[in-house]
């Protein structure tokens, strides 16, 4: 009897989601404050994800709140989950910097009755109820290494230089290129030298990408999964007149990256980031009435971007990327 009157209350409050304590999370009947936690607090990709996000607060109501670290660590994102927390926020709505690290955070979080989702960067599944991903982490990290096999025509040494080394989009994107160069025959005269970390600021990314450039001298190309590192390090080798010998891909706004798209020393791979905040801000409150509750097969539908199901561990996918080539680049206006 205890044991279904126990049952019984989680369905009322919402229930538990992938390991989140719902106990003291009631439905929201009106729409809530969503506390918006980049990666970084200087990062122009956020700034434009907010946009979005306040897009569609004016269609749906409820408000949008954004605070973030400058630096782009754990350590410094944990303050900001617990000044939300003393903020009452309905919803957090966190790009993480460590998918374990800011978990315990997360998850007491939740016990103060906050909803807790991740968007762009993902955190535990047992620390949040969905994650909003711009693209299937999978074909962005093809589509990356398409881009590179294309630029440095299928063979050479590349390198790839990430955010940080826990970054958790980053390290999976690697480790499935990865896993792919040593299954595909296509993809077999490439060769990964080393990974660097750019740690998500501009001077340092630009000295990574001279330091590959001199460290390795039949260095063909250069992987930049990271919106800072890529157009950082596109102005270093430039400077450095490398780029007639080493291209470039990988992800940052394409406006940033256009010169050197048309001038065929880089690609890009990109979405639009707009709506990345927008489809987040349209989760958080499906997630805060308990609407959907990041169960595989929940459907709902998010304004403008019409109709989405949630995935496998309450992954909502906003859709494909494209690679950016001087074909397509003036498609993209961020």
């Amino acid at each position: 009897m205890k044991h279904l009157k126990l049952t019984l209350l989680s369905a009322v409050l919402g229930g538990a989601v992938l390991g989140l304590p719902a106990m003291a999370q009631e439905c929201a009947t009106k729409p809530v404050v969503v506390g918006l936690l980049p990666k970084l607090d200087t990062d122009p990709y956020f700034q434009v994800a907010k946009g979005g996000a306040e897009d569609a607060a004016k269609e749906i109501g409820g408000s949008v709140i954004q605070a973030a670290p400058s630096q782009a660590t754990a350590e410094a994102q944990i303050e900001f989950i617990n000044n939300f927390v003393a903020k009452k926020v309905g919803v957090i709505a966190i790009a993480g910097n460590d998918a374990n690290a800011v978990a315990p955070a997360l998850k007491r979080a939740a016990k103060e009755g906050i909803r807790v989702i991740s968007y762009d960067s993902g955190v535990a599944t047992d620390a949040r109820q969905a994650f909003v991903n711009q693209v299937k982490g999978e074909s962005l990290a093809e589509m990356m290494l398409i881009s590179m096999h294309d630029l440095i025509g299928g063979e050479g040494e590349f390198a790839i230089l990430s955010s940080t080394a826990t970054a958790t989009n980053q390290n999976a994107w690697i480790d499935f290129m990865k896993k792919k160069m040593a299954s595909e025959p296509k993809f077999g005269k490439m060769k990964l030298v080393q990974v660097a970390y750019g740690e998500e600021s501009e001077q340092v990314n630009q000295q990574q990408a001279l330091a590959l450039v001199q460290a390795f001298p039949n260095l063909k190309g250069i992987i930049v999964p990271a919106g800072i590192g890529l157009p950082a390090a596109a102005r270093a080798l430039e400077q450095a007149g490398a780029l007639s010998k080493v291209k470039l891909t990988g992800l940052a706004p394409a406006t940033l990256m256009k010169k050197y798209i048309v001038a065929g020393q880089a690609q890009d791979i990109w979405w639009n980031v707009t709506d990345l905040g927008y489809l987040t801000y349209q989760v958080a409150q499906q997630i805060a009435s308990c609407k959907i509750a990041g169960k595989e097969g929940e459907k709902f539908t998010a304004g403008r971007l019409g109709d989405y199901v949630v995935g496998k561990d309450g992954e909502i996918v906003l859709g494909p990327a494209k690679i950016v080539t001087p074909q397509n680049v003036d498609e993209f206006k961020f």
